[in-house]
């Protein structure tokens, strides 16, 4: 321990280490690893193993981290993008932010807090954390349906709102005392971030793409450009007045519109991760744990309202505008934590002397709670709809407009075939069985997948395989075959297979015809076949022997010369 104090190489690689065990644990319970580094600055800091020496060092690495993380929130502000923002993101995204802090502020009074400080708090639970938000969804597979494309949504609005409340903030804390941002008068500051966004705007108009397309050749020094870009706008913002997270954010604003932005945030990406981790390092070794039992009850009142309320008020909203409850459910639940971003603003308005440390640990508590509980609730989001939704009826409108809209309203029977899952592989069969004159009903949870089956003069169903209300309502009674090219997708972490659930399903709402299934690996058909399938298919397996048979002569007199995909796109377009 000695060495540790003595030595800060020594210190920061036995931090890396109690971080790598951490958050070995938190992958074992399953939590995202902004709860571990959380956990390794609470642990680390003076109110447990007391190993943090190197405060500079470590305070250094903490602001580079948070340069790198606001550069990576600008460098996805493209304008194309926000102009492509649909309506339901928009309204519902500000409408979330505005509720939650309003009752937010309020919630802060009623406990005492002062107004500043409530205010603080409020915005703070408007933040919800994109990592864990599009992590959670991509693992679910859910990142293309209708409720995760109107979480992206809350995402990009929310990131909006940190943008203009950090500007704000900056504003606010112009020529305040020991406020830990340089500057002078406000007119020189402000004239100062008004020379910054004009200086983005020329890059962006007449360097950013020539310059990065010469980078790109070199992808490494492209890597080296982006950090140098935001630490030198980081540092440039701290000089001026306007703050590290305002100047790295400009930076990331300044090559967005650049055809490299992509590869740019996904370098990054891992940079970012490890350099937040000193920022939790530091905020873990301010805490005094000791301190914080004053506002476990506050705590405990702002978790509950971030886990329960920030779903209701989305789930509100989206019933008002014409979703069906369990898309607004399903939304909803993403909003149920708030994020580092949250940590940062407050611990920005604790340097700027605006609000005291004990709110930064308040908020912190929050963080841990909310996170911690949300990853478990939208993990089995599916399963706490089926138990809330007798209680969700309040929510939707009779008809429930925006969505059949979307879905096409097929309800006519005499589909002979019904496909779950309108992928490259069940759209290949979809367009086989229509071109040997078979009707055919295609079920997608993701709106291009739609749209892209309407173009091809398919029919089509928006739903979601696991949705009981849903399933019941598709017209079964005189389909012959029911086909889920939907892979291998758990539901929960029980591991529930999405095709089993649809087997179960499509046969208690009177389905009586056959099912055939994909599976992509070879274990899976007996349990398959366990569960009540007819058929299992295998796409590379029959690929694979239809291959090898015309390799070896077969005849090929029964073969169908069907367009490809790409072929039927390019003739419906």
């Amino acid at each position: 321990m000695e060495v540790i104090v003595q030595s800060p190489f020594a210190e920061i690689a036995a931090l890396l280490v109690l971080a790598a065990v951490v958050g070995f644990l938190g992958i074992i319970l399953r939590q995202p690893l902004i709860v571990s580094f959380i956990a390794v600055g609470l642990i680390a800091g003076p109110s447990a193993l007391d190993l943090v020496r190197s405060d500079e060092q470590i305070s250094l690495l903490s602001e580079l981290g948070i340069a790198v993380l606001l550069f990576l929130v600008g460098i996805k502000l493209d304008v194309k993008l926000i102009r492509s923002l649909g309506a339901v993101s928009l309204l519902t995204g500000l409408g979330q932010v505005a509720f939650t802090s309003v009752f937010g502020y309020l919630i802060g009074l009623a406990l005492g807090l002062g107004h500043i400080t409530s205010l603080y708090v409020a915005v703070a639970l408007t933040f919800s954390s994109t990592i864990i938000i599009v992590k959670l969804l991509s693992d679910k597979r859910e990142i293309d349906s209708l409720h995760g494309q109107i979480a992206l949504g809350f995402l990009i609005v929310q990131d909006l709102v940190v943008v203009l409340a950090m500007i704000v903030l900056s504003a606010i804390g112009i020529g305040a005392a020991d406020g830990g941002h340089g500057g002078g008068s406000v007119p020189m500051v402000l004239a100062s971030g008004v020379a910054m966004v004009a200086l983005v705007v020329v890059f962006v108009r007449y360097v950013a793409n020539p310059l990065t397309e010469r980078l790109a050749h070199a992808p490494e020094l492209l890597v080296i450009f982006a950090i140098a870009m935001a630490a030198m706008f980081a540092a440039a913002g701290d000089i001026v007045g306007l703050g590290k997270e305002v100047g790295g954010l400009l930076a990331g604003v300044a090559l967005a519109s650049t055809p490299y932005r992509e590869t740019i945030a996904a370098r990054l990406a891992p940079l970012r991760d490890f350099l937040l981790l000193f920022f939790f390092i530091a905020l873990g070794s301010a805490l005094d744990l000791s301190l914080l039992g004053a506002h476990v009850s506050g705590a405990i009142v702002f978790s509950l309202f971030v886990l329960i309320g920030n779903p209701l008020i989305v789930l509100a909203i989206m019933g008002a505008m014409g979703y069906r409850k369990r898309t607004g459910f399903l939304a909803g639940l993403t909003v149920a934590q708030i994020s580092e971003f949250s940590l940062i603003f407050v611990a920005m308005g604790v340097s700027l002397g605006h609000v005291q440390e004990d709110a930064l640990g308040l908020v912190t508590m929050v963080g841990l709670v909310t996170i911690a509980a949300s990853t478990y609730m939208i993990t089995y989001s599916h399963q706490l709809y089926a138990v809330f939704e007798p209680l969700l009826g309040v929510f939707e409108r009779k008809g429930t407009p925006r969505e059949p809209s979307e879905a096409g309203a097929h309800r006519e029977d005499g589909h002979k075939v019904i496909i779950f899952g309108l992928g490259r592989f069940g759209t290949a069969i979809g367009l086989r069985l229509q071109k040997r004159g078979i009707k055919v009903l295609g079920v997608d949870f993701n709106p291009l997948a739609i749209r892209r089956w309407r173009e091809l003069g398919l029919e089509t169903e928006f739903g979601d395989a696991t949705d009981p209300e849903f399933v019941a309502e598709l017209p079964l009674a005189r389909a012959e075959w029911i086909v889920s090219t939907v892979p291998l997708h758990p539901t929960g972490l029980s591991h529930e297979d999405t095709r089993t659930t649809l087997i179960q399903l499509t046969r208690t709402s009177g389905f009586r015809g056959r099912v055939a299934v994909a599976s992509h690996h070879p274990k899976d058909t007996e349990e398959l076949f366990a569960s009540g399938a007819d058929m299992v298919l295998e796409p590379f397996q029959d690929a694979a022997d239809r291959a090898v048979d015309l390799l070896c002569g077969a005849p090929e007199e029964e073969r169908t010369e069907i367009p490809s995909i790409e072929t039927e796109e390019k003739q419906a377009s």
